[in-house]
């Protein structure tokens, strides 16, 4: 019955005032849930965007050999971490620095050397494209041919063509002093990861060949455990650690990063309240809409009271008035920031030059919708509506019958 006559109060047609300060409410209301929607779809997409490049490109849980330690993965230990729960991969790659001269750079570029076992581990970098004498499974050494594969920004910079040679020079030791060697590599094909520091600067190519060039020795090389779900990193680094023993210290993502994702979530928090304080203002026009209809609809409060409505329940009716008024904002604010949050995404409307990506690591800005934000912006906006309402309903129902038939 309560909500029938809110409702009743809801759409009511005679007032051009009450009509005005209801459709004001709703559009300041739908404005501020969809502010809040598009910047929490932000946050929540950046973050989870950055953590499955970060993972992409590293691993989940990176194990580097101990002071003692030859670096080297006994077959049997490599066995356990594969049988371990939710483990796809173990690898073994080898990092190094060098310069890559070809193409457009004549000078050179600086590049980070990753070394693999197989050109199948780059499928985990992302889209990878390889030319026709290379392919998925095969090692990039083939005989005398050494095969690199670019990030895809590296290539453009280059502006090198599938199988054109280049000229490799890597960083090595030599009796303990620092010593270049160079290599004639060719271009076996480009990988893209949307992870700006990669794509500009990553040169992956075989990694026996790169420990020789690299003048041997095992400090540059670790091992990579792939999950299926990263999140799970925690429990498995556990398992991973009572395997390799203390012949590798075994970290994890959320460890390598913990600084930069605890920055994001409270930055995200922060967002939260600093745009709810959108949906606050627009809760006085919900407050105001109430006001106007107690003045306009007091001697349908009077006879309401006169056949034996309590005060509680007239209360009642007004708050449920303003909550189906901030209800429907609420949802059409959902709605449209769901929406523009799609489009954002989908379309790629927001995209950063190379060198703004390589600032926020990603070309371009992805917008996630999550449950979790979604209730949680429903829950702020309703309850400061019932908050803000609450004042001009309790006064509606203090309002004595004789009073309010005698309104004019």
């Amino acid at each position: 019955m309560l909500w029938s006559i809110a409702w009743r109060f809801l759409r009511g047609r005679e007032s051009q005032l009450l009509n005005g300060t209801a459709r004001a409410a709703l559009i300041a209301t739908l404005l501020g849930v969809t502010a809040m929607v598009i910047a929490m779809a932000l946050m929540t997409g950046y973050r989870e965007d950055l953590r499955s490049k970060l993972v992409r490109g590293n691993a989940a849980i990176i194990a580097y050999p101990t002071l003692g330690s030859d670096g080297q993965l006994e077959d049997s230990d490599r066995m356990a971490l594969a049988a371990l729960p939710g483990v796809t991969h173990v690898r073994s790659v080898v990092y190094g620095q060098g310069a890559l001269v070809g193409g457009d750079a004549t000078d050179g570029l600086e590049v980070t050397l990753r070394g693999v076992e197989a050109s199948a581990t780059l499928r985990d970098l992302g889209a990878v494209e390889f030319v026709s004498d290379y392919h998925d499974g095969e090692s990039l050494l083939h005989g005398t041919r050494l095969g690199v594969v670019l990030g895809s920004e590296l290539a453009r910079r280059l502006a090198v063509e599938p199988g054109e040679t280049m000229r490799l020079m890597v960083l090595g030791l030599h009796q303990g002093r620092p010593r270049f060697r160079y290599r004639s590599v060719e271009l076996a094909g480009t990988f893209t990861t949307g992870f700006a520091e990669f794509d500009q600067a990553w040169v992956v190519t075989d990694r026996d060949e790169l420990v020789r060039l690299a003048g041997g020795g095992t400090g540059s090389s670790l091992i990579e455990i792939a999950l299926e779900d990263p999140d799970q990193a925690d429990a498995v680094a556990s398992e991973v650690r009572a395997v390799l023993e203390s012949d590798f210290l075994v970290t994890h993502w959320r460890d390598l990063n913990r600084e930069l994702f605890t920055a994001l979530k409270v930055q995200q928090i922060a967002l939260f309240f600093v745009l709810g304080l959108i949906v606050l203002v627009s809760t006085f026009n919900v407050a105001s809409s109430l006001v106007v209809l107690v003045r306009e609809k007091m001697r349908d409060i009077g006879s309401l009271m006169a056949i034996g409505l309590s005060p509680g329940d007239l209360r009642w009716v007004f708050l449920l008035y303003g909550l189906g008024l901030g209800l429907v904002g609420t949802l059409a604010g959902i709605g449209l920031g769901a929406l523009a949050s799609w489009v954002l995404t989908e379309f790629e409307l927001i995209r950063f030059e190379p060198e703004l990506a390589a600032i926020y690591f990603i070309d371009s800005v992805p917008f996630r919708i999550e449950l979790q934000d979604i209730l949680a912006v429903a829950l702020f906006s309703l309850t400061v509506t019932v908050i803000a309402c609450w004042v001009p309903a309790r006064r509606a129902a203090s309002v004595l019958p004789a009073t309010a038939l005698r309104y004019e």
